[in-house]
């Protein structure tokens, strides 16, 4: 275990039942280890520490070592997952349709984990398949390509709040609402969610047979069928989460903060899950906190997520009573996940270095394709994977999209950040000269999107912009990446479709007109209307563009433009 983490000394008496204690107690002590928004990180990538100390983190030899020390330190110890396992991978893992990544799991005990957005990537046949195993899948040039027998996920999908809906023809949960685990004699119900916001921000065809409800809503429906098996602690884990506010200093090694922002999704859904929830295991916004929120009667409840691609686990010390089925104590801490200190040590799991080297070895002769050389070592998408401003990634990739399809007229390139899944390479993979190879750019890139071109009005464009802040996007801010000689201004105190003036908005130095058409350049998943950009959707002239990827537009645009190309952010949008 991580000596230098920081370990949460709260403690706190949390019952699961208003029952009096008939019995003598039977102490007992339980270590949850949570694991979130994973997405197939098989190998480690670049972490700052809190005392801002640069790493790297994660990594499945790395997370299987820091899990099996626990398992040593106490044979009471289970992992569990907070969604976005898979999905949105690395090429090692995303190529091979992150077969790599289940079985790394697997390989380390996973039990069970909430379900993801990112896990209806592929659709929900796609994810029964990762669950239950086979080589049917939608994709045959990936599957089955790491294990011709591909054997499926040995831990459970957990899903409260996905339904099957009236189209579907089906009723119930294609999920299971929760799980009780048996740990050693110690029963631990785990009851999960995924954000209600998926169908919004996954492919639509997908999910079209599912509806999404309300997390809190969903939870409490199955707190009464679960406290009435008597477990002794009930865990929610949940693919929801939030941000630690403005000027605040915590972060991932604060103890019990409480800080996070009051409009962060995982605030209002833990103030209103039923109390017999003793902590709540998070995820989704791909932050590092361990905070405190209260729970329905008032008091404090733990909330913690771990980042992001394996850099930190999440973990919950529990010491329950095992006679009378109540939670006597709960402490949590955030445990950093160091590959470099483990690495020098030679303390890495064997077994997850086999799992890694074969599956890095199929993907080799693809992956290390050399695509171009850069003008800095690295182009970043933003501080902090922020994805509220804009990036010098952005700005390269929004110029890759409109120059891909100047022979379609486009005018304007418009990219989603949350498209972006790395940097321009990972700061664990520069090369010398500055050199960037496919597998660089299938990480900027995982998720197989295609060209799409379309037209939009000045004045569709504006309400575009604005829904950058509007709707499900107030809480969690999807600012567009915009591409070369397209500028705006917005000013974020005003009030919802008021933050954008269209005499702000021009094109190559000219206000736009709101009557006027332009031709736009986006991926496919924005053309739907994703990221809840419904704008796209009243789109007129669309040409779909199915044979040009997003890895195949960047790296041309890198192969043509690459030693010009900087790590500076090109000031195309101003905040006023």
């Amino acid at each position: 275990m991580n000596k230098s983490t920081a370990v949460l000394l709260l403690t706190s008496a949390l019952g699961l039942t208003a029952c009096t204690t008939t019995t003598a107690p039977q102490p007992a002590d339980v270590t949850i280890l949570g694991l979130n928004d994973f997405h197939g990180n098989l190998a480690p990538t670049s972490f700052t520490r809190a005392d801002k100390t640069a790493i790297s983190a994660g990594g499945i030899e790395a997370i299987a070592a820091e899990v099996n020390d626990a398992r040593k330190a106490n044979p009471n110890t289970i992992l569990v997952g907070g969604g976005d396992l898979i999905g949105a991978s690395p090429i090692s893992s995303g190529l091979l349709r992150d077969e790599p990544a289940v079985y790394a799991l697997n390989g380390m005990g996973m039990k069970v984990s909430a379900l993801g957005n990112h896990e209806f990537d592929q659709g929900l046949d796609e994810l029964f398949r990762m669950q239950n195993g086979g080589c049917a899948s939608n994709d045959a040039a990936k599957a089955c390509k790491f294990d011709p027998n591909y054997k499926g996920a040995t831990f459970k999908w957990i899903g409260a709040n996905v339904e099957y809906n009236a189209a579907s023809g089906k009723t119930g949960t294609p999920f299971a609402p929760y799980i009780i685990q048996d740990i050693n004699g110690i029963r631990i119900a785990f009851v999960g969610a995924v954000t209600k916001t998926t169908p919004g921000i996954v492919s639509p065809d997908g999910v079209k047979a599912l509806t999404f409800t309300d997390e809190a809503a969903a939870v409490n429906k199955y707190i009464p069928e679960i406290k009435a098996q008597r477990p002794d602690a009930i865990i929610m884990l949940i693919h929801e989460g939030g941000e630690l506010a403005t000027g605040s200093t915590d972060n991932y090694s604060t103890v019990g903060c409480k800080t996070l922002k009051t409009d962060s999704p995982i605030v209002d859904i833990a103030k209103r899950v039923d109390p017999a929830v003793s902590a709540i295991i998070s995820g989704h916004s791909h932050q590092g906190y361990n905070c405190l929120v209260p729970d329905p009667t008032g008091k404090d409840r733990i909330v913690i997520q771990g980042d992001f691609y394996g850099h930190l686990l999440q973990r919950l010390d529990l010491t329950v009573d095992k006679a009378n089925h109540q939670v006597m104590s709960v402490k949590a801490a955030n445990l950093v996940v160091d590959y470099t200190a483990r690495e020098k040590a030679g303390t890495l799991d064997f077994g997850m270095t086999q799992i890694r080297t074969t599956a890095e070895a199929k993907v080799a002769a693809i992956s290390n394709v050399e695509i171009a050389k850069l003008g800095d070592p690295q182009i970043q998408r933003g501080v902090s994977n922020a994805r509220n401003t804009e990036s010098p990634l952005g700005d390269v990739i929004a110029d890759a999209l409109l120059a891909a399809t100047k022979n379609q007229g486009a005018q304007i390139g418009l990219m989603n950040p949350g498209g972006i899944r790395a940097d321009l390479p990972d700061t664990t993979r520069i090369k010398p000269g500055n050199a960037v190879n496919f597998g660089d750019v299938f990480a900027v890139h995982p998720f197989g999107n295609t060209t799409t071109v379309l037209s939009l009005t000045g004045q569709q464009i504006k309400e575009l912009l604005e829904q950058q802040w509007s709707g499900a996007n107030a809480t969690a801010v999807k600012l567009l990446q915009v591409s070369e000689g397209f500028n705006y201004k917005y000013t974020l105190s005003n009030p919802d479709g008021q933050r954008v003036n269209i005499a702000d908005i021009t094109l190559n130095g000219t206000p736009i007109s709101a009557t006027a058409t332009y031709r736009v350049a986006t991926n496919n998943f924005l053309a739907a209307g994703g990221d809840n950009f419904t704008v796209f959707k009243a789109a007129t002239n669309v040409v779909q563009l199915p044979g040009l990827s997003d890895t195949d537009v960047l790296s041309q645009y890198l192969k043509a433009n690459g030693p010009t190309l900087k790590n500076v952010v090109k000031g195309r949008i101003t905040k006023l």
